[in-house]
């Protein structure tokens, strides 16, 4: 009798911490990393583009079931590719990204992702045919906004797709005359929940 009655206590505590909402998780912390498809917006003409990686760490801090916030800390490869007579040109833009996103679960697995994102500019190199280059003139912090959705799995497994759409432009040239352009990243993501 004493076994039975233990074991149907261990049964419902376990079925309890099983069901435990979204907001009693508090928060949890993890990594992702995934597929950057990037290219810049603006007056930059002849512009393919670019296809590289995104790595990092995030946490998600629950304010309830329904809402939470997600600070994130990203590696971020972006510029673009163009084309060059003759030959290939390729501008790889290097950036260290903090995004803070509020996210809205419409369905328990589902949430929809928003908010603000700091760039800093670690490099801004350009390989063509013939030679690499460091590219002169670049700002050296970026600000965007970022739209996104989530899918998550139980096992704490998660994927994320997300628009990056600058705000700010990159080229520092103060000449009246100078071209302006814009980050603009798709970003297809898989990431754990620790």
């Amino acid at each position: 009798m004493k076994n039975t009655l233990l074991l149907i206590v261990i049964s419902l505590s376990l079925s309890v911490s099983a069901q435990k909402s979204k907001k009693e998780e508090g928060i949890t912390f993890g990594v992702k990393g995934g597929l950057n498809v990037s290219n810049f917006a603006g007056d930059i003409k002849d512009n393919t583009f670019r296809t590289s990686v995104h790595l990092g760490v995030f946490s998600e801090i629950m304010i309830s079931d329904k809402f939470s916030l997600q600070p994130e800390l990203l590696y971020s490869g972006q510029g673009y590719s163009g084309s060059t007579m003759p030959g290939f040109s390729r501008s790889k833009y290097d950036y260290i990204n903090l995004p803070v996103l509020a996210k809205i679960y419409i369905a328990e697995k589902i949430s929809i992702e928003a908010g603000p994102q700091i760039g800093f500019l670690v490099s801004a190199k350009e390989k063509t045919s013939d030679d690499k280059i460091t590219i002169p003139n670049q700002k050296t912090v970026d600000f965007s906004l970022n739209l996104g959705l989530a899918y998550d799995l139980k096992n704490g497994i998660f994927f994320q797709t997300r628009y990056n759409l600058g705000l700010s432009n990159v080229n520092s040239d103060s000449n009246a005359n100078a071209i302006k352009y814009t980050n603009s990243v798709i970003q297809l993501s898989v990431g754990i929940k620790l």
